[in-house]
């Protein structure tokens, strides 16, 4: 189960991102994992089940399936996504979402700022956004730099250069904003706080394979190797993604 593509030719291409959907139904222990990820989104639209939550970049993911009532949306045109629009120029109103939920998108944002503003205006106060992006760990680190696609720039600036929807990236855009930088992003948006940062899935997203290998170990392992995150300090050396949660204050 792997998809072999050129990454300066295909990967911007709407049905490599259609393809990498069916492979995440398809593949159990990689579909276990997203269902883990989206954990944290439904147990945020359950404390609110008439609120209204915005899915950004749902590409090839499967939230609508188990939270209807989201809104999907890519900047892609897709056929499973409701709104196609750009993370930087959201159509909603000022204090209209009482929800944004993000899986690996963030660090394809070119002005990531941009997005961060949007979302200030459109949240409700009290709204969250909740990303499920890469962690900079010292194995994640060694990961990204010389196994992924994508770059992983830590010393870089906030901006990323626009070659495409996910050609463009930098893995390292949420350490940067939210951790490196946390003093200027209080600045630069004071109606945001970032509540916390949970680093996570220390080896599962490794040995899945994710969209482009078969995956490594027997779909039964999947236990085993989620246990491991709980042992002392495995998360902090090797976690491979964090949940990043920012919410926007309540009105004084």
């Amino acid at each position: 189960m792997a998809v072999k593509y050129s990454i300066e030719t295909h990967l911007d291409d709407p049905q490599t991102t259609i393809r990498h959907r069916e492979i995440i139904l398809s593949k159990k222990f990689l579909k276990k994992i997203y269902i883990q990820w989206y954990g944290s989104f439904m147990a945020e639209a359950a404390k609110n089940p008439g609120g209204r939550f915005l899915e950004i970049g749902s590409g090839g993911g499967f939230l609508k399936d188990l939270l209807p009532n989201v809104i999907t949306s890519d900047i892609m045109p897709l056929p499973h996504v409701e709104m196609q629009f750009s993370a930087e120029k959201m159509p909603f109103g000022d204090n209209e979402l009482d929800g944004i939920f993000m899986v690996n998108v963030l660090h394809h944002i070119p002005r990531p700022y941009n997005f961060f503003r949007e979302a200030e205006r459109t949240l409700k106060p009290g709204g969250k956004i909740i990303m499920i992006e890469p962690a900079n760990t010292p194995l994640s680190q060694f990961i990204y730099k010389h196994f992924h696609h994508e770059p992983f720039l830590p010393g870089a600036g906030w901006e990323i250069d626009s070659t495409g929807p996910l050609s463009g990236a930098n893995g390292a855009i949420p350490y940067i904003t939210m951790i490196r930088d946390r003093k200027k992003f209080e600045s630069a948006f004071p109606q945001l706080r970032i509540d916390s940062i949970k680093l996570h899935t220390a080896f599962l997203y490794t040995v899945s394979g994710g969209v482009s290998r078969r995956c490594l170990v027997p779909e039964f392992t999947y236990s085993f190797w989620k246990g491991l995150e709980k042992v002392p300090l495995v998360n902090t050396l090797c976690a491979m993604m964090g949940t990043y949660t920012v919410s926007k204050k309540a009105s004084a």
